[in-house]
């Protein structure tokens, strides 16, 4: 036995309005038609649904067993309905981004904040992996969105431009993270000479082909002004560095998105100059995915994304 919807959603209505004449004036039929339909139902389940008098129709014991159900049944597919428009409006779902640990400390929690309040039926799901982590979990299809900081975004785009969209998500400055007993607040805006490097112990993540970052813009500045660290500590990730700098076993020279991400780390800030060229964050997607619509809500939290493609 198969009952339809729309059989449900008769009865329903003969039953309330309480006569068939005036249920197929509020459904727009005719009266035989929806009569005809009734009397279907009552031959597909097999048992009197109705009972039919001068005053109108009322429901036999079967019958208000059916209208309890029908509400109930009617209920949950209009709660559906309503529920996939709102997927198809990008205003539920769920979504994961990836971003690197940098852009975790400060940019990514304001675009959270900002999605939430337009979406706050879309779970989002951030991860933190390394740069070359990210790009392996978004082809993968194990993740959203990525986002990431690179030396030379050009460079970067001609290598992956045929598997990602790519957007630039704005430049992020380099500044120096000193160990805390040279915090000096009435300097701290101050730069710092790039000079003082020179000779210093720094800590730098390791470089990696598939995402050219901090280290070969650190590198760069250093061969273009002539500067000789004494000792350089590699580690994983620049978040793996921060420990030998809050302990004074180095220095560092960190992105800083918003001259806010570092401020969780009891490290001294300084600017630097001459600065190292900025890293450019950018926010990749694959290819085609973007038709996805809690996602393309997401890419419209971030400034000028949609026309800043790399």
């Amino acid at each position: 036995m198969s009952i339809e919807l729309r059989a449900l959603r008769y009865f329903v209505a003969v039953v309330e309005a309480g006569s068939l004449t005036a249920a197929a004036a509020q459904l727009r039929l005719s009266q035989p038609s929806l009569s005809v339909a009734i009397s279907q139902l009552e031959t597909e389940v097999g048992v009197p649904l109705l009972t039919r008098s001068s005053r109108g129709v009322e429901p036999t014991g079967a019958g208000r067993f059916l209208l309890d159900a029908s509400s109930r049944v009617l209920g949950d597919v209009a709660e559906i309905s309503a529920t996939l428009s709102r997927f198809g409006a990008g205003l539920a779902g769920s979504l994961t981004i990836a971003a690197v640990p940098v852009l975790m400390w400060a940019r990514v929690p304001r675009l959270l904040r900002d999605f939430a309040r337009a979406s706050p039926e879309v779970e989002v799901r951030p991860l933190d992996p390394p740069p070359w982590v990210a790009l392996d979990l978004l082809q993968q299809n194990r993740v959203d969105l990525a986002a990431v900081l690179v030396a030379d975004p050009r460079r970067f785009a001609r290598r992956h431009r045929d598997e990602f969209n790519i957007f630039d998500w704005g430049a992020v400055p380099i500044v120096a993270a000193l160990p805390p007993e040279l915090r000096a607040p009435d300097d701290a805006a101050l730069p710092l000479p790039l000079r003082a490097f020179d000779a210093a112990t720094l800590v730098l993540p390791h470089r990696t082909a598939a995402v050219p970052s901090l280290p070969e813009s650190v590198e760069a500045a250093f061969r273009t002004h002539g500067i000789v660290p004494g000792a350089i500590r590699t580690v994983e990730t620049i978040q793996g560095g921060m420990p030998l700098i809050e302990a004074g076993l180095a220095w560092g020279l960190l992105p800083d998105p918003d001259h806010g991400s570092l401020e969780r780390f009891n490290v001294a800030v300084r600017p630097v100059h001459p600065a190292p060229q900025p890293l450019r964050a950018l926010v990749l997607t694959r290819k085609g995915q973007t038709t996805d619509p809690a996602l393309r809500r997401l890419l419209d939290h971030i400034p000028d994304a949609a026309s800043n493609r790399v």
